[in-house]
C-alpha cells in the first residue's frame, strides 16, 4: 500500500494547482468572455469567487503569511518521509519550469499586479446576476 501521507500531499498539491488554474485561467476566460460576449463570464458568483481568490493570495503575500496549502502539503511530505519545499508553491513550480528563483518580493509584486488586473477587469467588465432563461412559449 502506498504511503497515505504521500497521497495526501499529492492531493493537496493537486488542489493547489487547481486553485492557481482557477485564478489564472479564470482571468483569461473573463477577458476572452468580454470579447466573445460569453454570459457565463459575467456570472456574479464566479466573478466574486475569482476576485476573492486572488485577493486572498495578495493579502497573504503583503502580510508575509505562508500559504496554508503549501504548509499542509509540506507537513504531509515530512510525515511521508520526504523533503518539504524550501520556497512557496508558486516559487517552487516557477523554479522547476523556468529554472528561475526570485526573492519573495518579486512574487508579491506579481501577485499584486495580477490582483490589480482582476480588480480593473471586475470594474470595467462588471459581473451581473444572470436571469433564468425564459421558458419557451
Amino acid at each position: 500500500m502506498a504511503n497515505p501521507y504521500a497521497f495526501a500531499a499529492d492531493t493537496v498539491v493537486t488542489i493547489h494547482a487547481l486553485f492557481v488554474a482557477f485564478v489564472v485561467v479564470g482571468q483569461a476566460a473573463i477577458l476572452i468572455g468580454r470579447i466573445k460576449h460569453w454570459n457565463w463570464a459575467r456570472h456574479l458568483v464566479f466573478r466574486v469567487a475569482h476576485l476573492a481568490a486572488i485577493g486572498f493570495v495578495v493579502l497573504e503575500s503583503w502580510f508575509d503569511i505562508p500559504c496554508s496549502l503549501t504548509l499542509l502539503e509540506n507537513r504531509f511530505r515530512v510525515l511521508a518521509g520526504a523533503e518539504p519545499y524550501e520556497i512557496s508553491f508558486i516559487g517552487y513550480w516557477l523554479d522547476r519550469l523556468l529554472f528561475y528563483t526570485a526573492p519573495a518580493w518579486v512574487f508579491t509584486l506579481i501577485y499584486s499586479l495580477f490582483g490589480t488586473l482582476v480588480v480593473v477587469t471586475f470594474i470595467a467588465y462588471p459581473p451581473r446576476r444572470l436571469r433564468p432563461r425564459e421558458a419557451p412559449r
